[in-house]
C-alpha cells in the first residue's frame, strides 16, 4: 500500500498475472515503477480451464440466457481473478485499490490524476482509467491539467486499470457473484445497484499495448446459435435504455451541483 500525497488517501494495487506470463509480468512491474506505483502486489489469475465444474462463483443457465454464450473457461477466469482482488481489498486497510490486468500502459501523469481523483470521493465508487470502446465521456469536474471526471451513457468494455472504493468492492464480491456475464459487462452496471462509476477522460492509461489477449481468443467457439441471442436482446435493451437514463439523471445532478 502507499499514500497518495495530495489527498492523502492510502491506495492499494493489486496486478493480476496469470502464472507462466512472465514477460508480463516484469514489463507491467517496469511500467508500474516508471510512474511511481511503488507498492504493487501480483494476484495470479485464475485459470478457467483448471476448475473443477459446477462452481457456485458461476451460473451456468444465467450465463447463457444473459450473455448469449456456452460455459467460457477463459472469461470465467477472468472474471474471478476480479473478484479476488476485490476481496483482497476488503481485508486490507486501504481506501481505494487500482485492479490492473497486466496489458496497460499508463500516461506520465497517471499518479497524479490518481491522487486528484482521490480528492473527490463523493463523486465516483468505481473510477474507469481505460476501456476498449470509444463513446463519447461527458466532463463534469476537472481534475488536473487536461483531465477531468466524466460520465458515459454507452456501454464501455474492458476492465484493464480501474479504481474502486470499499463499498464497489462489496458490490463485486456480494452481488456481481455468481457470475452471469462477462466481467468488463457486469462492472459497468453500477447504476441498477445505485453506485457511481465516472472515468477520467482524456484516459490516462491504454489497454491496447499489443499484447495478445489471453481471453478473447477463440471466443467464437463458445458461441450459441444465433436464436438464442433472441433471450439476450431483450435484456441488453433493458440495460441500455436503463444505462442512459440513470446514469444521466445522475450526470445531470452533477452539472446542477446535486449529485
Amino acid at each position: 500500500m502507499q499514500l497518495l500525497p495530495d489527498s492523502k488517501r492510502i491506495l492499494a494495487v493489486y496486478l493480476i498475472n496469470m502464472d507462466g506470463a512472465t514477460d508480463r509480468l516484469a514489463a507491467m512491474m517496469e511500467k508500474t515503477s516508471a510512474v511511481g506505483l511503488t507498492s504493487v502486489e501480483r494476484v495470479a489469475g485464475v485459470d478457467g480451464r483448471k476448475l473443477d465444474y459446477p462452481i457456485a462463483e458461476f451460473s451456468e443457465l444465467s450465463y447463457k440466457l444473459l450473455h448469449g454464450r456456452r460455459r467460457t473457461p477463459p472469461e470465467i477466469g477472468c472474471y474471478l481473478s476480479h473478484v479476488v482482488c476485490a476481496r483482497k481489498f476488503l481485508e486490507s486497510g486501504a481506501d481505494f485499490a487500482l485492479i490492473l490486468e497486466d496489458d496497460v500502459a499508463f500516461k506520465d501523469d497517471f499518479m497524479q490524476t490518481l491522487d486528484a481523483a482521490a480528492s473527490h470521493p463523493g463523486d465516483w465508487d468505481l473510477l474507469r482509467l481505460t476501456t476498449v470502446s470509444n463513446g463519447r465521456k461527458f466532463r463534469f469536474r476537472p481534475l488536473n491539467g487536461e483531465r477531468a471526471l466524466a460520465v458515459a451513457l454507452t456501454r464501455e468494455k474492458g476492465s484493464g486499470a480501474y479504481l474502486i472504493n470499499r463499498k464497489a468492492a462489496s458490490w463485486i464480491t456480494k452481488k456481481l457473484v455468481p457470475m452471469r456475464l462477462a466481467y468488463d459487462i457486469a462492472f459497468d452496471l453500477e447504476f441498477l445497484s445505485g453506485l457511481k462509476a465516472t472515468f477520467v477522460d482524456p484516459l490516462p492509461a491504454d489497454q491496447d499495448t499489443g499484447y495478445e489477449s489471453q481471453i478473447q481468443n477463440d471466443l467464437r467457439r463458445y458461441r450459441l446459435p444465433r436464436w438464442r441471442y433472441f433471450t439476450v436482446l431483450p435484456y441488453r435493451i433493458y440495460l441500455e435504455t436503463s444505462r442512459v437514463l440513470l446514469r444521466g439523471l445522475r450526470l445531470l445532478g452533477y452539472r446542477l451541483g446535486l449529485a
